[in-house]
């Protein structure tokens, strides 16, 4: 018997991995977290599959379903919403499961950053303006912030920063990026990126207050950069003509001449 972790993507029930799909059908137990996994991803469970939504669960009740499936024999899909390396709590449950000597497998799923960007159609680490992606969120009642891990902190890097779980603490956002990023800086909130009733927000840090209303309360994602702009980068050496790599040598002298003609 194995708890099979899966990240179920961030909304699209098209976004699963076929490693998720199919483990996720040969599970007889599935406990999804309802209040973000798509229900058209339970499709997937095998016929007679006892399907639990954990969203009003606590960890104990979740333990005890393990448990029972467990003391069966029957494996058990666990969904969680977008990938399981972020703020899936995934964490303390397999702490708990091994505690117990219950075997765990991670399969990895869409991050909510990864759809956001591709709902903007932007790529985040543009040469010349961002080669880093922070994900990070605000302090908030589940989670408080390590000391260091500040919104001042990482926008004197100048990287693009993927903001989570922060819709609600915009006007702390918005004052701690300013001195750093300026009021110009583009910035972008997604609304349940790659759902049905995704919405997408573009302003800058001066007029993203005034260009949002109050329908947005949670589930958004700010983005925040100015890779966001899409404009003023540097184009990549991967593709010049003139970068000496692996599959495109480009003299006799190139160390990867000889790999190129097959010698050793």
């Amino acid at each position: 018997m194995t708890v099979h972790f899966i990240g179920a993507g961030p909304g699209a029930a098209d976004l699963l991995t076929l490693r998720g799909r199919d483990i996720i059908a040969s599970c007889p137990v599935c406990l999804f977290a309802g209040s973000l996994v798509p229900e058209e991803i339970l499709g997937h469970c095998p016929e007679g599959a006892r399907i639990v939504n954990t969203a009003s669960m606590d960890l104990d009740q979740i333990m005890a379903e393990i448990e029972a499936a467990h003391q069966t024999g029957q494996d058990v899909a666990r969904l969680h919403s977008g990938d399981l390396s972020v703020w899936s709590a995934m964490g303390e449950q397999i702490r708990r499961l091994k505690a117990m000597g219950i075997p765990v497998s991670v399969t990895p799923g869409v991050p909510s950053f990864a759809a956001a960007a591709a709902s903007l159609g932007t790529e985040l680490t543009l040469p010349g303006l961002a080669q880093s992606v922070v994900l990070t969120r605000t302090p908030g009642r589940a989670s408080s912030m390590p000391e260091g891990e500040t919104l001042e902190n990482f926008a004197r890097t100048g990287a693009t920063l993927a903001i989570h779980l922060s819709i609600g603490n915009l006007d702390t956002v918005i004052a701690d990026l300013t001195p750093a990023y300026g009021a110009d800086c583009p910035v972008a909130v997604v609304y349940r990126a790659s759902w049905p009733d995704e919405r997408i927000i573009r302003a800058t840090l001066d007029t993203l207050k005034d260009a949002l209303d109050n329908s947005i309360s949670r589930t958004a994602l700010i983005m925040v950069g100015p890779a966001l702009a899409g404009e003023g980068f540097d184009e990549s050496c991967l593709y010049s003509k003139d970068y000496d790599r692996r599959y495109r040598p480009q003299s006799a002298d190139s160390p990867w001449s000889s790999w190129s003609h097959g010698d050793d």
